[in-house]
């Protein structure tokens, strides 16, 4: 049977359907947010495991990546295994939905979410749970729900429910609530530091949203629920448990007072071996189910003792009082070639963390339907057997590992420096080596110290505590500071405050009973702010400021930013430049799109070079500066000199020396070294460069060798009168743009003249000797008008006319073509006539 129904929540339509969806599983419902679709459901076994003394829940939540339009990456295409953000979910599901099945529940059951439609607006999380919540509802199964979830942020002070992904980056708060009708259940989140009336405010404003999500879930119940099934429970032996509780409740509590821990489970063995042998002999028929239930008796009578003396006594195994802190000790450079380390103990728990540095190259990337992105802070949790005495396998982190690693996460990065200003990516490893309970929040302890220890210059100091709480039958209740393994294990609430000073920055709750009240939660607030600040005040001992150094072990980071346009600069055609930069200094570079320049290197010299040459690279070049340049490559019209690497400018043959060079290998050889000033850049961004700028010299005009006419030979040119040139210059900033044009004539009868030895002349052309002065005057100025607005380079007559440093013709021009007019054609050395006439003898 199809049904639908829809309310609003937190501002938009939630929708709850059953009915067309995997109708084969126990239960089914499909929940839209928006255009964000999630489908969870809801299995058991049909038969139950008898062998089993515990409830047998899986959950899984699985991101399919078609949901957000994406295909996944790697060779096989397809998801993989899941993810930490996919375990993350399965747990915060699963947490609040264990405790509401019966005890005697021993069905295997199956809760699986699957993300088939992400807008990328509303998070699937908050909707995965109610849908959680909503399948076992309308199931056949015993779930004493339902239950409903919802998250809340602040943005400028204004608390929202459900707040978007780009709303969560502006928020003080990500904190995911869920609950009963009667009380909160399960809390999980993180805070930029926020106070315990904050988060009781975000706690109210969630009660009002969660009550909705309940309504609809009962009311789909209503439409489409199945009858629950009847759970058989097995019948409790009074008699036995009235005589073991004669027999062995004194024991059993005085074995529980034990303060150590290991001590404490020898005890409590050597009783329950006593009460097995006393009422299950060898002989007795159907001995498997007599010790199963003697079992159960007495793990009942164990924890019925420490309860009842806790509630009674107002005091703990270990003999604290409710509200006392175990004693700690920390030390901080404990591992010699480590960037930062701490030894955390707190009790018969201990963590050590360890700090490593690394570049952005370091970074965790991370892809799923929320898109890809970085994480440049990790925080890893390992808890090896050892830890609690115990012998397995070890395999990759479990479950548990990645959720403890992730909580700790969350309570130091409220106070670590923007990337900004320390680009290092952080690595914190935290070992568990001794755990008795609340070994997260020894992990917080520990990365705390330890990123002090490292030179990371956090904001403050960050400490956690996990309060416990026990409650009688008659309401009376006792909240624990601090709490033990054994603790957590008896007790009815697992209650984890991480925070600095200032507030909270990270918070977990889980409890095994039908719900906490407001006042309760708001007392366990204040005492784990008080147990705060003593294990603050306990750290401060040790290390209360972060190191002014870093390890000398630590790479070192140089920071520089750029403009972003300048980034081709330093990368290069290919990546050449880069590579070359990375390969004279030996450092490592990255470079990221806002412009930023990391420069890592464990040696500061080499690292100040790399500097140096990037700042070189991206510096603005100005005409009139003098560069150290080397000479790449040596043509016969003058060099390609080097100023920046990958940067080239030609060097005029003209511009090398002010005396007459006949071959540029003579004056100069290729990789030497020499200052050389920028003189010009033209429009295509080519460098001219000049070393005879750089000795001083005054005058383009000094220097040139002449004819018997007077013309010049090898002699300076302007700008203008280079414009010719141009196509021998390298185009752009490379060195490899300046041949294109090289094959036009005017180089080309150059190079064969200078190739034969012989200076070719620059004689003027017959259209300006048949033009007397006023006509020549004329076309001056209309050639100089023509040059200023010419786009392309100057055709090779123009590259001929001799011309001032002005750009102007010469004036030398204009007398020397006044003067042959007078005398006529020049006679030939050898007396033979003139060049012209003896030309036009041989052609005749």
């Amino acid at each position: 049977m199809k049904c639908s129904l829809q309310t609003e929540f937190g501002g938009r339509s939630l929708s709850f359907e059953t009915g067309r969806m995997a109708r084969q599983a126990n239960g089914a419902v499909v929940v839209t947010y928006g255009d964000t679709v999630v489908l969870v459901t809801a299995c058991r076994a049909s038969e139950p495991r008898e062998e089993v003394s515990f409830l047998p829940l899986t959950v899984e939540y699985r991101e399919r990546f078609y949901s957000a339009g994406k295909i996944p990456g790697g060779f096989f295409k397809r998801e993989g295994r899941p993810g930490d953000r996919e375990t993350l979910t399965a747990r915060i599901i699963d947490r609040p939905i264990r405790p509401l099945f019966p005890n005697a529940w021993r069905y295997e059951t199956q809760v699986i979410a699957f993300v088939v439609s992400a807008d990328g607006l509303n998070e699937p999380d908050i909707l995965a749970l109610n849908g959680a919540s909503a399948a076992l509802t309308i199931s056949d199964l015993p779930f004493d729900g339902p239950i409903g979830a919802v998250r809340i942020g602040r943005v400028a002070g204004d608390f929202v429910v459900n707040p978007s992904r780009a709303q969560l980056d502006d928020s003080d708060m990500d904190i995911i609530i869920a609950g009963s009708r009667e009380a909160i259940v399960m809390v999980e989140g993180s805070a930029k530091e926020i106070s315990e009336e904050d988060f009781l405010q975000a706690v109210d404003v969630a009660r009002g949203e969660i009550d909705k999500s309940i309504e609809l879930q009962l009311e789909l119940a209503k439409l489409a629920g199945h009858k629950k099934l009847t759970i058989q429970t097995a019948e409790t032996d009074l008699t036995l448990c009235n005589e073991l509780d004669a027999r062995f409740r004194a024991t059993i509590l005085q074995a529980s007072l034990t303060p150590e821990k290991m001590a404490r489970s020898t005890a409590l063995r050597e009783i329950r071996c006593q009460a097995i042998e006393a009422f299950v002999p060898e002989d007795t028929e159907d001995r498997g189910a007599r010790l199963k239930e003697v079992k159960a008796a007495f793990k009942s009578l164990e924890k019925d003792c420490l309860r009842q003396y806790i509630l009674r006594e107002s005091k703990r195994s270990d003999g604290r009082g409710l509200s006392e802190i175990r004693p700690i000790t920390t030390e901080v450079g404990v591992l010699p070639r480590v960037h930062g380390s701490a030894l955390f103990t707190r009790g018969e728990t201990q963590a050590l963390a360890s700090v490593t540095l690394g570049s952005s190259r370091d970074e965790q990337m991370l892809d799923n339907i929320a898109g890809e992105s970085s994480q440049h802070f990790l925080l890893h949790y390992n808890f090896p057997p050892f830890s609690v005495g115990e012998v397995r396998f070890l395999r990759g982190p479990g479950r548990r590992e990645i959720g403890h690693g992730t909580l700790a996460e969350r309570a130091v990065r409220p106070v670590l420096p923007e990337k900004e200003n320390f680009p290092y990516t952080i690595r914190v490893v935290s070992d568990i080596l001794e755990s008795n309970g609340s070994s997260s929040m020894a992990t917080v302890c520990g990365a705390s110290m330890s990123l002090m220890d490292a030179g990371v210059p956090i904001r403050e100091p960050v400490a956690g505590i996990a309060m416990g709480l026990i409650a009688g039958d008659d309401g009376t209740t006792a909240v624990l500071s601090d709490i033990l393994g054994l603790e957590d294990h008896l007790g009815d609430m697992d209650f984890k405050v991480a925070g600095s000073r200032r507030g909270i920055t990270a918070i977990q709750m889980d409890i095994k009973m039908s719900g906490v009240s407001r006042d309760l939660l708001h007392k366990a607030l204040e005492q784990a702010r008080e147990g705060r600040m003593f294990i603050l005040d306990e750290m401060d001992r040790t290390i209360s400021q972060f190191r002014e150094e870093l390890s000398k072990h630590a790479p070192r980071i140089l920071s520089i930013k750029i403009s972003p346009d300048r980034i081709k600069d330093v990368i290069g055609p290919g990546g050449k430049v880069i590579k070359g930069i990375i390969a004279e200094t030996g450092v490592d570079i990255d470079i990221e799109d806002t412009g930023i320049v990391n420069i890592v290197s464990n040696d500061a010299v080499a690292a100040d070079r790399a500097r140096e040459i990037i700042e070189q690279l991206t510096e603005e070049l100005e005409i009139g500066t003098v560069y150290m340049g080397e000479v790449k490559r040596i043509e016969s019209y003058g060099a390609f000199v080097e100023i920046r690497p990958g940067v080239e400018g030609l060097v005029h043959v003209t511009e090398l020396a002010d005396h007459y060079i006949k071959n540029v290998s003579d004056e100069i050889s290729y990789g030497e070294k020499f200052e050389v000033k920028l003189i010009d850049i033209d429009r295509q961004g080519r460098l001219k460069l000049s070393r005879k700028a750089v000795a001083g010299s005054e005058s383009p005009e000094e220097g040139v060798a002449q004819d018997d006419d007077g013309w010049e030979r090898g002699g300076a040119r302007s700008r203008d009168d280079d414009r010719g040139r141009d196509r021998d210059y390298p185009r752009g900033r490379g060195r490899d743009g300046g041949d294109r044009g090289r094959e036009r004539h005017g180089d080309r009868d150059r190079d064969r003249a200078r190739s034969r030895g012989d200076r070719s002349r620059s004689r003027p052309s017959r259209d300006y000797q048949d033009r007397d002065d006023r006509d020549r005057n004329r076309s001056r100025e209309r050639s100089r008008d023509r040059d200023r607005s010419r786009p392309e380079p100057a055709r090779d007559r123009d590259r001929e006319r001799p011309r001032d440093r002005d750009g102007e013709p010469s004036d030398r021009d204009v007398r020397t073509r006044r003067r042959r007019r007078r005398r006529g054609p020049r006679e030939d050395s050898s007396g033979n006539g003139s060049r012209s006439e003896r030309s036009r003898g041989e052609r005749r």
